[in-house]
């Protein structure tokens, strides 16, 4: 099965090796036909605690790191 890959914006990185990211999509109400927005926040681990709030990065799903860390960072988005 793949890993799933998501990109958003970093909104914390206090925590060590940590930062927060902010996902956000789109969708379709299935009886309203509205398109509704989402966003939901993952904890990515990030080794070298190298990005800022506000930075876009690429995050993919891996091995739990700890209890609500299930992600890391793959990369920046320019």
């Amino acid at each position: 099965m793949p890993k799933k890959v998501l990109n958003g914006i970093v909104v914390s990185d206090k925590p060590n090796k940590t930062i927060t990211v902010l996902v956000e999509r789109k969708y379709q109400h299935p009886v309203l036909k509205k398109v509704m927005r989402a966003r939901k926040k993952y904890n990515a681990h990030d080794e070298e605690n190298k990005f800022k709030i506000g930075d876009k990065v690429s995050i993919r799903e891996s091995r739990p790191f700890s209890k609500n860390k299930k992600f890391e960072v793959i990369e920046e988005i320019k």
